[in-house]
């Protein structure tokens, strides 16, 4: 037995070392001997308990063992029962299977029979063919839809049925289906006129609605049902394998379909010669009007002919935007000028998804114009802003150029030009060309504010180039000027026009850049335009100042000399010229005609500093020394006196240089002179020795030795210009030394 059950032994073994170990705790002091009799007593109890539910146990295994060998042999005893049952039925049925070929004969004729009683009941209606067609042309023409759409039914039901029954019986060849639809050959042109009459009548359904809508009516009847035939006879030939010619119709789908061409045949076949122009905002308010009263005759009358499930307010909202669209994109296609890519970008980024068309309130909600997507793709916009921005900047560029050359050609008029309420002299340049410029940029913010800030750059950009072209025709009018002074009588007046028609575009370059600056960004103008305003005004003043020197050359041609000296005349007709171009300069605006004022000043002691080195005379002694600098003094507060009332403040005056030279050239003791010019130098430290040595040269008694220490000590005490100092000495340019005199040709070879 431990044999063949290893596992018991093994389960005792367990068991006994378990007990071992039990007995060993429990029984491990002296004292816990005496209740060994209770432990026995209780293990025995226990013992006997497992063994009984263990008996129980296995008792119960074993009925139910029993019970099904029983179960298992009843149903081996069935089985061959029924196994023998069906032997015999093998037999009897082949004993009997020549009796059944005389059923099949049987079963033929019956199955004949049943087809011949088809056809016998389907002759009245085969023979009544022709004349259903013929009634059903009859109500089509009287536009009797529905009853037409009834016998054409009929008509396809009834073939339908025969060419089903011919496929169901393996019969359907060729020769078949042609003599069936030879029979049927007027159904085809039957369904194309109904067809006919239904498109046609969908064409007009906008129109139909509102003056005949029961024949809108049947025809979305008729639709719907051959929608459901189709669907129907889909799910037929799934299982049979068999479609009727002709389906599915997809009418439904057509529907759709002519909805669509009959909007792009209402209103987008159009040519150039038909819109372009003048007539282009009036085609885009066209198509908006009609646009948005078919919209609301589809949701006011339409929608309430149609399914539910057509949403044909939404149908005829998508059409109109694709038709719209591809119009649009056609209209691209053509030689636009600027204002109509400017009309229409407007329209279709402001007007269309504007309550003046597709958010109008008697739409809404029915109608949401941001599901249906932008008319044109943004890389469309772009291209169509930068189309508009190039083409808005040529007619600029020309405008500017025309408007130059008409301001050219008024320089040389013999009249002056207009004055303003100030008495200050214009011209219309600047008011004509701001006017370009605000007007482009305006429009352009009717478009995006993108496109305004790329108008407002290219109109910067066109304006320094209008200033560009303006400084040379200004070099141009100066150099005709000097050749033929009698070809522009009005020379200043027309060049203080330009000072102030400068001072207006500068002025008015803020409100521009104001206007075509976003609101996140503030608007700045460009260095480059403020350089060419700044460049224009210069010029125009070089020329003023230009004017006026011609004026005073011959005059200063005389300085110095001994008449200088004794006489004031020359002095006072100095001031009258000054005077008298000072006075014009007041037809400037101010802060203009004051900087005419100062560099008129700046001007005047140049070109007297100027005179003096020319060394036209020397002094002789020290009374023509004392006289020249009594003169030089006077003449400081002549001018002085002069630009003072022209309104040059005195502490702005370069005027003190006269007064400071003539202290060099008054100066009595000439060893004293190194000092003085030392001091000199430090209060003018642009001067160069070359200067110095001229003026030194005007006194006439400097001895080489003096001269030498004179230079030396400039030499030695070099100065530094102090920052923020005004140039005197540094625009004065000494005159070329002369050429030693040749006295023989021998000595000079």
């Amino acid at each position: 037995m431990d044999g063949e059950w290893p596992e018991v032994e093994k389960a005792e073994k367990l068991a006994r070392g378990a007990a071992l170990k039990w007995a060993s705790g429990v029984f491990y002091r002296p004292d816990q001997l005496e209740s060994l009799g209770h432990y026995r007593f209780r293990e025995i109890q226990r013992n006997s308990s497992i063994q009984s539910r263990i008996k129980s146990t296995v008792q119960s295994y074993l009925e139910g063992v029993s019970m099904g060998l029983e179960q298992l042999h009843s149903a081996r005893t069935d089985v061959q029962h029924v196994h023998q049952t069906l032997e015999s039925v093998c037999k009897e049925l082949a004993s009997s299977a020549d009796s059944f070929q005389s059923l099949q004969l049987l079963q033929n004729v019956a199955m004949e029979h049943a087809q011949l009683g088809s056809v016998v009941q389907a002759l009245p209606r085969l023979f009544s063919v022709h004349k259903l067609l013929s009634k059903a042309i009859d109500l089509l023409q009287q536009q009797h839809l529905l009853e037409a759409h009834v016998r054409l039914t009929d008509l396809e039901s009834l073939r339908d049925d025969i060419l089903s029954q011919l496929h169901h019986h393996n019969l359907l060849s060729s020769s078949h289906l042609a003599s069936v639809e030879a029979y049927f050959r007027g159904l085809p042109e039957l369904n194309e006129a109904l067809a006919k009459h239904l498109w046609h009548t969908v064409a007009r359904s906008t129109r139909l609605v509102s003056e005949n809508p029961a024949l809108f009516v049947s025809a979305m009847r008729i639709i719907e049902r051959e929608e459901g035939l189709d669907n129907a006879l889909l799910l037929r030939s799934q299982a049979l394998g068999f479609l009727p010619p002709g389906r599915p119709k997809a009418w439904r789908q057509k529907f759709f379909q002519v909805i669509q061409d009959t909007i792009v045949a209402a209103h987008f076949r159009v040519t150039p010669s038909m819109v372009q122009g003048q007539h282009f905002p009036g085609h885009l308010v066209s198509l908006q009007h009609n646009i948005l009263t078919e919209l609301c005759i589809v949701k006011d009358l339409m929608v309430q002919c149609c399914p539910p499930h057509y949403d044909i307010l939404s149908v005829f909202s998508a059409a109109y935007h694709r038709a719209l669209a591809n119009h649009l994109h056609q209209l691209l296609t053509w030689d636009l000028d600027k204002q109509e890519i400017f009309t229409l970008l407007h329209w279709a980024l402001h007007v269309y998804p504007s309550p003046e068309m597709m958010a109008h309130p008697s739409l809404l909600p029915e109608v949401d114009v941001s599901a249906l997507g932008p008319l044109l793709p943004t890389d469309v916009v772009d291209y169509l802003e930068e189309t508009y921005l190039g083409k808005v900047q040529a007619s600029i560029a020309e405008w500017m150029q025309r408007t130059l050359e008409i301001e050219f050609k008024e320089w040389f008029s013999e009249g002056e030009p207009e004055s303003d309420y100030q008495g200050c002299f214009q011209t219309s340049l600047p008011n004509i060309a701001m006017k370009i410029l605000d007007e482009n940029i305006r429009a352009a913010n009717f478009i995006s504010e993108s496109l305004q800030q790329k108008v407002c750059s290219m109109a910067l950009g066109q304006l320094e180039a209008l200033l560009g072209s303006l400084c040379e025709d200004l070099v141009e009018f100066g150099k005709e000027h000097q050749q033929e002074p009698a070809a522009s009588k009005c020379y200043a007046p027309y060049l203080l026009a330009t000072l102030n028609n400068c001072l207006a575009l500068s002025t008015s370059l803020s409100t521009l850049c104001e206007d075509g600056a976003s609101p996140s960004e503030p608007s700045q103008v460009p260095p480059s335009l403020n350089a060419a305003l700044e460049k224009a005004q210069k010029k125009a003043c070089r020329l003023l100042l230009e004017e006026m020197l011609t004026d005073l050359q011959p005059l200063l041609m005389q300085l110095p000399s001994r008449q200088w000296l004794s006489e004031p005349h020359l002095m006072n007709s100095i001031c009258e010229v000054v005077a008298k171009h000072a006075e014009s300069f007041g037809r400037a605006h101010k802060p203009v005609s004051t900087h005419l004022v100062s560099e008129t000043a700046h001007l005047v002691m140049t070109q007297y500093v100027r005179a003096l080195l020319q060394k036209r005379m020397v002094c002789r002694n020290a009374d023509e020394r004392s006289q020249m600098a009594r003169r030089m003094l006077q003449d400081a507060s002549q001018f002085k006196e002069l630009f003072c009332t022209l309104g040059v403040m005195e502490n702005a005056q370069t005027l003190k240089v006269i007064a400071d030279l003539q202290e060099l050239i008054g100066l009595k003791d000439p060893s004293t002179l190194s000092l003085e010019v030392l001091g000199f130098v430090k209060k003018y430290p642009d001067i160069s020795d070359d200067h110095v040595s001229l003026l030194l040269d005007l006194r006439g008694d400097v001895s080489k030795e003096i001269r030498n220490t004179v230079l030396e000590v400039m030499a030695q005490n070099p100065q530094a210009l102090p920052e923020n100092y005004e140039p005197v000495f540094s625009n004065i340019l000494v005159p070329a030394p002369e050429l030693p005199l040749c006295l023989g040709k021998a000595k000079c070879a």
